[in-house]
This record gives C-alpha cells, structure tokens and sequence, in this order.
C-alpha cells in the first residue's frame, strides 16, 4: 500500500468539460462564500416540500470518492450519483459517516453540498449531513447548507462529550429553527442513545421530518404508530422494516454498491427472497467499522479509485477475495461488476495528509 503525503490546494485534476465540469472548476476556487455564490443558480427551497422529503423511501449514505492527491474526484462523484439515480436512489445523504464527512473540513463539506445541489437537485433530494458535537459548529455548517441549497440537514447527537437530556433537546432544536432535519440515532457511534419520550417531543417541531433509526424495528414500529416517519439506518433490517414495521424506507450504505436490488426492496411489494440473497453481501461490508467495507468494495468494482484517507484502511487480500466471490455471485446488479477484481495491496493509496 502506498503511503502518500498530499498537500496544497486543489490543482483542479478531475473536472471535466461541460456544464457540470465548469461549475466544478468554479467550486474549487475561492472562498465557500465565493462558491455559494457561484453555485447557486436556483433556488431549491421553494421547489421542497416536507411531504416529499417524508416519501423519499431510499437514500444512499453517499460515498465520497478521492484523487491520488485526496481532493475529491468529482468526475467519479458524478458518474456514480448518476447510478444511483437510474437505479432507483431517491435521495443522498452527502458528507455522513460513510461519506467520510469526518474526514473533511468544513470547506470541503459545503463544498461537497454545494456541487451535489448544483448538479442534482432537481433529481435527488440532497441531505447534507452538517450535524456536530458543538451546537455552534452544527447551527454554523446547516446555516452554510441551506445557503447552498440543500433540501435538509441530518443531525446527530452530541458525542464524545456527551450532554444531558435537556441539553440534547435545546441542542436539536436550535438546528431544526434553521429548515427541515432529520435525526440520526446511532448509539454505537455516539455512545447515547435518544430515547423515545426524547424523540416524541422532538418530533412537535415543525421542522422535524423524521428519524434514521439504528435501535431496531420493534422501536420503528412504535415510532410508525406514532406517526413519526424513520428510516432504518441498518441494512441488514431494512426490508422487514419497511414492510414489517412502518418504515419509510432506508438510509442505506449497501445501495452504493447494488442499488437496484435496494430500490426494488424498498418497493411496494415485500421481497423476501431478495432480501435474503444480500445478507451474506451486508455482512461481508460491515465486518469492520463502516466506511472501511463499502470504501474497499467501491474500489475493487472501479467505481472509486482505489484511494483511503486514514485512519480507513482496506480489508486484507483474504477479505478481499470472499467479497469477489460474493460480488460475482450477484452479477449484474452490481455496480461495475465487468470490472471486478480483488486488486493487490501496493494499488491501495492510504493518505495521512490532503
């Protein structure tokens, strides 16, 4: 595995001709005020509604493709979120965990926000994920989120430096004053869950859209009957909470690999069957923490170069090659799967400066 130390500015590498190549190369120049500005040239609040965020039944947790140099490889960005949307993704969430909006500074975020917004919003609602551990960050980043035009904010719970109760509810609710959020419950990630009589009178909120939910469907279904909407943030229960337990649909991180098989999960008909033939692929992409799995499939499909920003670091060769047979075994509804191959460590560039 190479081990490479990429500095400096974006040199512009990866922006193509055309419209969506010459917003790109407006995007990387200047200031995030500059790029708001530029990339703005309609307004997508006035087009959203919360109703349509509500039915947006499968949104990727979008994986955020790198240069050798690790700036964002936003020609591949493209061509992949054109993917995502022909197979059925209606909707992203830009800059999450799995997009590695941990690994970004919060220029490369709204950034990042900006370009989908720019160049896909009136395909795709984009969520932009511009929650925080500080309330001042979170309020500063949504802020800059919908200045660019994004149809909503995910928010997360304070980690690390946990808070009380009440200091969760003021936290949450100062964000959702500035437009439509959805709330991410993770506690294996946070280490606090939100409880439900938390989550009930959050949702009075006018803003509240609903919960990505990660404490199973038996709380799923007590939040459907509730009328609040979730979204199942495991994608080893998303089909039976769809159509087990009143879920809208999914915030998915195995769509960016087969995401026509999840679009036709989160249909209007149950697919057990189909359900059943991805368990084996779900379980290969989260034997490690998430994005590590999805980040070493992506790579060995194409789709993505084969490039990690530490501290992520690809499976081993063994690993490797139990995702290619089980890849292969999925066939077509694998993004890629012409290009499949296990690829050796020296092709794997792990970056510990961008």
């Amino acid at each position: 595995m190479s081990r490479t130390n990429a500095v400096g500015p974006c040199s512009g590498q990866g922006m193509g001709a055309g419209p969506r190549g010459a917003r790109r190369a407006g995007a990387a120049r200047g200031s995030v005020r500059c790029r708001v500005a530029a990339e703005r040239p309609f307004s997508l609040s006035a087009s959203t509604t919360m109703e349509k965020l509500r039915q947006t039944r499968l949104i990727t947790a979008l994986k955020t493709p790198y240069l050798p140099n690790g700036k964002f490889d936003l020609d591949c960005y493209d061509a992949f979120l054109d993917d995502q949307i022909k197979n059925g993704v209606q909707g992203v969430i830009v800059g999450g965990t799995t997009g590695e909006g941990q690994l970004m500074s919060w220029d490369e975020h709204i950034m990042l926000i900006a370009h989908t917004v720019n160049t896909f919003g009136r395909e795709i609602q984009v969520i932009g994920n511009t929650g925080s551990n500080s309330t001042r960050e979170a309020l500063h980043a949504t802020e800059q989120g919908f200045n660019v035009g994004m149809h909503a904010s995910l928010q997360i719970n304070p980690y690390y430096g946990k808070t009380s109760v009440d200091g969760l509810k003021e936290h949450f609710r100062r964000a959702m004053d500035m437009g439509p959020a959805m709330i991410y419950n993770v506690p294996a990630r946070t280490g606090q869950d939100i409880e439900e009589h938390t989550m009930l009178e959050l949702a009075e909120h006018e803003n509240f859209i609903g919960v990505k939910e990660c404490e199973g469907n038996e709380r799923i279904a007590r939040y459907s009957a509730k009328g609040i909407c979730c979204w199942s943030g495991n994608d080893d229960e998303a089909h039976d909470a769809r159509h087990g337990s009143g879920a809208v649909g999914v915030v998915s991180v195995t769509s960016n690999v087969i995401p026509g098989i999840f679009s036709k999960l989160m249909g209007a008909d149950p697919q057990p069957e189909l359900n059943e033939k991805c368990q084996a692929l779900i379980s290969w992409l989260f034997a490690e923490p998430n994005p590590i799995g999805v980040n070493t499939c992506l790579s060995m499909t194409g789709q993505v170069k084969p490039v990690f920003r530490l501290p992520y670091v690809p499976y081993d060769r063994e690993r490797r090659e139990e995702g290619l047979r089980l890849l292969k075994e999925l066939g077509e509804e694998v993004g890629g799967h012409e290009n499949l191959k296990v690829l050796e460590d020296s092709e794997f560039v792990l970056l510990d400066a961008f």
